[in-house]
């Protein structure tokens, strides 16, 4: 890899501990954590070059860079000052980075990234009345072994209030705050499905219904393979999974159930990502791979990133391409299928759109469902550690400064397909098959009437009856937020990098 200088004249003047007056470097002992995130967004982000604040030559001098990293209220206001300067056009709309995230705990993202996070196992989406700033949840499903697991609370259960207030568009984050260790759930019903005109149900058709359920947070590893089943109807065999995170930590398990429907046989499959908002390219990559495994050694996907950095790299370097080993270097089970069935949502995001788009140039892929979220960009995960590019690695957690427990992570590069589109970002991917779930008939995850999966069926076994069509849809609903979106490891796709520090000089104050 060529030597890839860094911070440009910054850099350059970054010389001793003894000469800090002379050096745009250097900071009050106060302002370790935004000096830390000014120096990291400074190379790593991927629109640093649209950020005023983030330019190399944005200080003259030590003082007028001390002062701006100091003139915020908090590290977190630096961080999203910095965010929010940058504005691309999606399409005919405008929007500032959506994605990009700090955190004042960076031991809490990291296992959060590896699946363990606190939870009361409960996995709604949040709805707003049409008539007023009044929301309702409605549960997508229950977190096996958690505590909502065996409780009086279910996949298509509703509800309206949080210990006796009713939910709204000002008060949902507080009330449903991660912060809440406990809270009561006050349980609601469909009183009048006729009332109904809209996607979005007036109040007059959801009641309180006097039940509440006590939910108590903790801390939960959740493995993504929620379910692997097939299904033998009309000469086809379905393989069927629920995958709801692209967690690393569960390789092993994700291969294990492409295992099982290879075991089966499976001529066609159904892979359900409607609750699934992220997580590793690299399982992505290991997903797409399971399910063709007649591409190995083709071109996956590229990286675009920063012009910092992506004019030093390779194409070697911006690739990566199908596989037929797990990151353990044990055998992949593929199924060398020739398309595949994706169900989609608007909380389908990040890894999840990166597998449906990289595998079109290659496969056929038909997506059912809703559009997705429209997230084409990658992250890593930054913290204080200047002698590794501030790139978080677990063997050098006795490296990142005791002082500064921060850690950040920004988008810092795009992911395109092997035919290089990436242009989703504006409206997500289209589903071939625009069909909302529906309040009234959730239906049971895994049965086969179910009914966005009794439309995948209905595909592909030619068998109409078995379709579910909008026109039959009584209250097709669209969430605004969900109980993920509190934590803030999901709605990424992160890359783990290779010898990060071989991408930018160390920092040395001690010369």
């Amino acid at each position: 890899m060529k030597k890839i200088i860094c911070f440009l004249a910054i850099a350059a003047l970054v010389l001793s501990c003894d000469d800090r007056d002379d050096n745009i470097s250097t900071y009050t002992s106060s302002a370790e954590v935004e000096d830390f995130i000014w120096k990291g967004m400074n190379f790593w982000y991927f629109w640093q070059a649209d950020v005023a604040d983030l330019a190399d030559d944005r200080f003259s001098s030590n003082t007028e860079y001390n002062n701006f990293i100091t003139s915020f209220d908090s590290p977190s206001s630096l961080f999203y000052n910095i965010c929010n300067q940058h504005s691309v056009i999606y399409g005919s709309s405008s929007a500032i980075d959506r994605f990009s995230y700090i955190t004042s705990d960076y031991t809490e993202l990291v296992n959060s990234l590896g699946g363990t996070y606190t939870t009361n196992g409960v996995e709604y989406g949040l709805a707003q009345f049409s008539d007023n700033e009044e929301v309702f949840g409605f549960v997508k499903y229950i977190m096996p072994g958690s505590d909502a697991d065996g409780k009086n609370i279910q996949r298509g259960d509703i509800f309206t209030g949080v210990n006796g207030t009713q939910i709204t568009l000002d008060n949902y984050a507080d009330l449903l705050s991660s912060d809440a260790t406990s809270y009561t759930l006050n349980m609601a019903e469909i009183v009048d499905e006729a009332s109904v005109t809209d996607y979005n149900p007036p109040r007059a058709a959801i009641e309180e219904n006097g039940v509440s359920v006590l939910l108590n947070e903790e801390a939960y590893t959740e493995n993504p393979v929620y379910l692997t089943t097939t299904f033998e109807i009309g000469g086809h065999t379905i393989g069927y999974l629920i995958y709801n995170a692209f967690t690393a930590n569960f390789d092993t398990e994700l291969n294990q159930a492409f295992g099982e429907l290879q075991a089966a046989g499976v001529t066609d499959l159904v892979i359900d990502l409607r609750y699934n908002s992220g997580g590793s390219v690299n399982t992505s990559k290991l997903m797409s791979s399971m399910i063709t495994g007649q591409f190995t050694g083709e071109l996956y996907l590229k990286q675009r990133w920063n012009d910092k950095i992506q004019d030093q790299l390779s194409d070697e370097q911006i690739s990566r391409y199908f596989t037929d080993t797990n990151s353990d270097g044990n055998s992949l089970n593929t199924l060398g299928l020739s398309s595949v069935y994706f169900l989609t949502t608007g909380s389908t995001a990040s890894a999840s759109e990166l597998v449906i788009n990289a595998l079109d140039p290659y496969i056929q892929v038909y997506q059912i469902g809703d559009y997705t979220r429209g997230k084409n960009e990658f992250s890593i995960t930054l913290v204080d550690d200047p002698n590794n590019s501030y790139v978080y690695s677990s063997s050098r957690e006795d490296q990142i400064n005791p002082n500064n427990s921060y850690a950040m992570q920004p988008l810092v590069g795009r992911n395109e397909n092997a035919d290089g589109f990436y242009e989703y970002a504006d409206t997500g991917l289209e589903p071939d098959t625009y069909q909302l779930e529906d309040l009234t008939n959730m239906g049971t995850l895994g049965d086969s009437s179910e009914p966005l999966l009794a439309e995948a069926i209905a595909q592909i076994t030619g068998d109409a009856a078995r379709r579910s069509t909008t026109e039959l849809i009584i209250i097709p609903v669209k969430e605004f937020s969900n109980s993920k979106s509190k934590i803030r490891a999901f709605n990424t796709a992160y890359i783990e990098l290779e010898n990060p520090s071989t991408y930018i000089p160390a920092i040395d104050f001690d010369n």
